[in-house]
């Protein structure tokens, strides 16, 4: 531009001196100005239109990359460091296109596999209105109609009372609906998080019949085979015993009779006993809390089982069901007893924890390894020879009635620690 304007003036100049020799000199410098203002004008709008179209067409892309809309390119091949700034633009234009067509693709992708799960899902906000619910959560709570804007307690009043208690307990957690011969199982899981630094809930609704009721035939089939061994493994003597009693009796030689009677009354003490564990682990009840006092419970133990006592046992009062939980601890103590301990390395340490009271049953037998530690807590899994599987099994299911939880641990030095974790109600 610089260049322009000194040629221009230049050529003023130079002009206005030609025409003066035929003209005056005020008529030669005013016809000089205008020729050569009309040509420099000439010049500089052939330069600069473009270049403001340009500038209005990179304008014009950028607020449409502003808006979402990546579909626009430019072309210009006019002057050589412009271009490189249009093919710039252009390459910018071309890879958010391009990163705009895979997130579309994913979130295709997201919402297909959100929309299609057999997991009923509902994505609340702060005022607990649904911001997204998937076809199987419409079908569940909706009625196939669009769940999006309604309230969480709407969907809950038009839902069986079963789901709303569910969502009362405030915890994840199962609960069935449906009657005696057509019934529904579901898990019910709630989880907080932020999005775009508001609080959120996300809850999962998964039906859980089917899942259950392979278990339970699993369940079933193997409660099975464990009794039929038990039973075998009892009557299959007895019945051997009693045909060499009466071979006895017909011969005469009633020295032996008394041997044969009393292994047929220990077999038959054993199977009555096996046959109560499993009574008693189907048919337990729901507890009944009462005050506790927690030193005195303890010392009861010990009167039942010797063991010792680590530490100092806490003057308090718990709230649980105190049968239960002396079943529990009788069969946890038993189990380290029986673990290969010597009797005065079975010993009870009681102490406070953050979520309530922790009892550990300790002992120095031969602990246990992975595979064991993994299913212990499982019924039926043994093993003992002539083990039920039922100890630590009906210790957990106690535990848990009451709130609490089993947890096993092999000890530092050797044994095992199983800790009885109630919560910190008194």
């Amino acid at each position: 531009m610089v260049a322009l304007v000194v040629l221009a003036a230049a050529a003023a100049a130079a002009l206005a001196v030609a025409l003066a020799q035929w003209m005056p000199v005020w008529m030669a410098a005013l016809c000089s100005a205008l020729a050569c203002g009309t040509l420099a004008g000439l010049v500089v709008w052939r330069t600069f239109v473009p270049l403001r179209a340009l500038i209005r067409a990179l304008t014009g892309t950028v607020a449409g990359y502003r808006d979402g809309d990546f579909s626009f390119s430019i072309s210009w091949d006019r002057y050589g460091d412009l271009v490189e700034l249009v093919n710039a633009h252009n390459e910018l234009g071309q890879a958010l296109r391009e990163q705009r067509l895979s997130l579309v693709q994913r979130e295709l992708l997201l919402d297909t596999m959100v929309q299609n799960t057999p997991v009923a899902m509902l994505l609340l906000d702060a005022s607990r209105r649904v911001v997204l619910g998937n076809l199987a959560a419409r079908r569940m709570l909706g009625d196939g109609r669009r769940l999006e804007g309604r309230a969480l307690e709407e969907l809950l009043g038009e839902a069986p009372p079963a789901v709303g208690e569910a969502f009362a307990r405030g915890a994840d957690g199962m609960f069935t609906v449906g009657d005696e011969d057509h019934e529904d199982i579901y898990h019910l899981a709630r989880r907080m998080f932020r999005l775009n630094g508001r609080p959120h809930e996300l809850i999962l609704l998964r039906q859980m019949t089917a899942e259950l009721r392979r278990q339970e035939v699993q369940t079933w089939k193997k409660v099975i085979r464990v009794i039929s061994h038990e039973l075998n493994n009892s009557l299959a003597p007895i019945a051997s015993l009693a045909h060499s009693g009466a071979e006895l009796l017909r011969r005469g030689q009633l020295e032996k009779l008394p041997v044969a009677l009393a292994t047929i009354e220990e077999r038959t003490r054993h199977l009555e006993g096996f046959l109560r564990d499993y009574a008693r682990f189907a048919k337990l009840p729901a507890p009944r809390d009462e005050p506790v006092h927690l030193a005195g419970f303890i010392e009861k133990l010990r009167t039942q089982v010797p063991f010792g006592i680590e530490g100092v046992v806490p003057d308090e009062v718990l709230r649980f069901d105190p049968a239960q939980i002396e079943q529990a601890m009788l069969n946890l103590l038993k189990n380290a007893h029986e673990s290969g301990s010597p009797p005065d390395g079975v010993s009870v340490a009681v102490r406070r924890i953050a979520d309530g009271w922790r009892i550990d049953v300790l002992d120095r037998g031969t602990g246990m390894n992975e595979a064991v530690l993994a299913n212990a807590l499982l019924p039926f899994y043994s093993t003992k020879r002539s083990g039920t599987g039922l100890g630590l099994a009906l210790a957990r299911e106690i535990a848990e009635a009451h709130g609490g939880r089993i947890a096993l641990l092999n000890r530092k030095d050797g044994g095992l620690c199983v800790s009885m974790v109630l919560p910190g109600q008194t």
